[in-house]
């Protein structure tokens, strides 16, 4: 911290000052979002009442009910047309002057069908106040533009809940901290006044302020929000933390590391941001469709309007059926149907650590054929671990670990650390060693319990001449295991195998993208052997071994070959080339580092299940978006007909303010099934 900066408060001039743009930028959009709710709540009430004195004194209504108006004076058609003005002018306002935007920019739509509906209304019950023949329909026109504020009322607060999970990984951060000064007492300061290097103290139950590291304590970190880790993961010295995960137990010091953009959930929200604003096919298709539509509503509503002047010779029922006919063709729900879905899914999945770079390939992930998986690191941990104790002599296998666990835990070779682990799982009690030694490129030997014990190499057996001459342990090579041999009082007592761990969780990933259809194959440039032993182990349908990271793009480009759309699953660095060249490339266990230029999804856990959450979440949404298409698409099909007055000879006739009522419909269900998206 600054300390000057920080005692006056200058956060402007902090380089921490950043911290707050998302945020920032979120709640303007937010407040922005809320604003035009409140006010088309506002206008809806205030045409409501105005609605009332004019169905009060409107004669035509009450004569469609055989009654006569529960108010009457001299010159009431003239009280009636300055409500009905007011109703037009105010609550109708949104609705002309997008109307005037998109006329502006060329691109007719839902706003410019109501506002000729509304006006042709209007005007035309104006002009028979003024003298014209006719009966006018001020009534039908209040209560059309009521109708009209109620469904974009609600469902605007569908859209905001259909965002809103973007907005709530904002509010995951706190608004201030606890600076630790010099001397060990705090300091509440702002986010925003943060720098790398200042030193934070965070009591359990609070969040992380942003991206650090702890320096002090040790705690468990609940980050389910950010990257889909159900379980709280544990947290000491010298760990990562989050910006935004919440505290568990334990107080801990963190010295900050990140703050403005470069911290995780900054980058999260920016990733998830383009990913919304970014184009679909599905989206450019939409977008056609609507313009299509509104043409044919304005088409359909004067030719409607022309053939029952002819056929009736009524002009106001020609009137209605044109308003009808374009408000209740008004393509709202089509122009949501996908952009929807695609705020839906884009911040369900970054709330489950699966970021989204670029939409259409997320798209395209739906008709993916083959995944093939970088094995290092991605479904194997990338560590050695123990996988066979061999005893060759009288110890078992317990007593054989124990002992040389003992003695690898004076090492800190990657076969010593793997054999000591192996020992911690099982929960062995170590006996004491002395007289440690370690034999360049051979092993290790030492004294464990009074005897001498020695690790070493197959190579260092043959120097001394031992013997350990085992059928299972030319198997254990052969499947590309390494083999490292235990001595006690100098004859061969075990042989220990150990091999890149596959993690648990591979094997449901591959059963679960077996069962969806989809081929799983692996990538390594270990040896055949080892790369082998894995393929059957998780019962893959093929594997490409000792390939160099260059060549890994062309083996993908070979699976292409086959006619499959492929994804490759890597880790984002040696697997850059592979990754771009695939149909859709996924970096996996990017942890806090999210900007893989090369991957278009982003799996924030090293957990390869995830690879067919996002595979399984780009087939609902696509379905979502289908079913809603259809929806939107459909109900004009159906509606537009009867909105014109092909069934009026059997008396089913749709007034103006009905045919609003379906349009909002339409456009909640539009909206409610997005929503329904993040259910099981």
């Amino acid at each position: 911290m600054k300390h000057e900066a920080m005692m006056q408060h200058e956060s402007a001039s902090h380089a921490g000052g950043a911290a707050a743009a998302p945020r920032r930028a979120d709640h303007d959009a937010h407040s922005h979002h809320a604003h035009m709710v409140a006010d088309f709540r506002r206008r809806f009430w205030i045409s409501l009442a105005l609605t009332v004195p004019i169905l009060a004194i409107s004669e035509h209504f009450w004569a469609l009910m055989g009654l006569r108006p529960l108010i009457s004076f001299a010159g009431d058609r003239y009280a009636l047309f300055a409500f009905a003005s007011i109703v037009y002018f105010y609550g109708g306002w949104p609705f002309l002057k997008g109307a005037g935007g998109e006329i502006a920019g060329r691109k007719p739509g839902m706003m410019l069908l109501i506002a000729v509906a509304i006006s042709a209304a209007f005007f035309y019950s104006a002009a028979v106040t003024l003298g014209l023949a006719g009966a006018g329909f001020y009534w039908e026109l209040a209560t059309l533009i009521d109708v009209m504020l109620l469904g974009h009322w609600i469902e605007m607060r569908s859209v905001m809940g259909a965002s809103g999970a973007l907005g709530s990984l904002v509010r995951l951060l706190p608004s201030e901290a606890r600076w630790l000064r010099a001397d060990g007492s705090t300091q509440d300061v702002t986010i925003d006044q943060l720098a790398p290097g200042d030193k934070v103290l965070v009591k359990p139950g609070e969040r992380v302020p942003t991206d650090a590291v702890i320096v002090a304590g040790v705690t468990s970190l609940d980050e389910s929000m950010l990257t889909g880790e159900s379980k709280p993961v544990e947290r000491g010295e010298g760990a990562e933390v989050i910006g935004g995960s919440v505290n568990g137990e334990g107080a801990i010091t963190i010295e900050i590391r990140k703050t403005g953009r470069e911290t995780y959930l900054a980058q999260v929200m920016d990733m998830v941001r383009r990913a919304q604003e970014s184009r679909s096919r599905s989206q450019d298709l939409a977008n056609r469709a609507a313009v299509w539509l509104t043409a044919i509503a304005l088409g359909v509503g004067a030719a409607t309007f022309i053939a029952w002047l002819a056929i009736a010779g009524d002009f106001e029922f020609a009137v209605a059926r044109g308003v009808t006919v374009m408000v209740i063709a008004c393509p709202h729900a089509l122009g949501l149907a996908v952009p929807l879905v695609v705020a839906v899914s884009t911040s369900l999945s970054a709330s489950h650590g699966l970021l989204i770079r670029d939409r259409a390939a997320f798209e395209r992930a739906r008709n993916l054929q083959a995944v093939v998986f970088d094995k290092t690191g991605t479904l194997t941990e990338g560590r050695f671990g123990v996988s066979d104790v061999v005893p060759l002599g009288e110890l078992a296998e317990e007593e054989c670990l124990r002992l040389a666990a003992a003695l690898e835990s004076q090492s800190q070779h990657p076969i010593a650390k793997g054999v000591t682990r192996a020992a911690a799982d099982r929960k062995l009690k170590l006996p004491a060693v002395s007289e440690f030694k370690n034999l360049t490129g051979r092993g290790a030997q030492a004294r464990v319990d009074g005897r001498e014990v020695l690790v070493v190499s197959l190579g260092y057996l043959r120097e001394k001449g031992l013997a350990a001459d085992d059928a299972l342990i030319a198997r254990l090579a052969e499947q590309g295991k390494t083999v490292a041999y235990l001595v006690v009082e100098g004859k061969v007592a075990a042989a220990i195998a150990l091999a890149d761990v596959v993690r648990p969780e591979s094997r449901a990933a591959v059963g679960e993208l077996k069962r969806m259809g989809i081929r799983c194959m692996m990538l390594t440039g270990d040896s055949r052997a080892a790369a082998k032993t894995v393929a059957a182990e998780l019962e893959l349908d093929d594997f490409f071994a000792e390939v160099l990271p260059e060549e890994k793009a062309a083996k993908i480009r070979e699976v292409q070959g086959r006619g499959l759309t492929v994804s490759m699953v890597g880790d984002g660095v040696n697997d850059a080339p592979a990754l771009t060249q695939s149909d859709l490339g996924i970096a996996i266990g990017a942890g806090t580092e999210v900007a893989i230029e090369s991957a278009d999804v982003v799996l924030v856990r090293s957990d390869p299940r995830d690879v067919a959450a996002i595979i399984g979440l780009a087939r609902k949404t696509y379905r979502k978006m289908v079913q809603n298409l259809a929806w939107a698409t459909g109900y004009n099909a159906f509606a537009i007909p009867l909105a014109a007055g092909v069934a009026a000879p059997w008396g089913i006739v749709l007034t103006p303010a009905f045919g609003a009522v379906l349009m909002s419909v339409s456009t909640v269900i539009v909206a409610i099934n997005a929503r329904l998206l993040g259910r099981p």
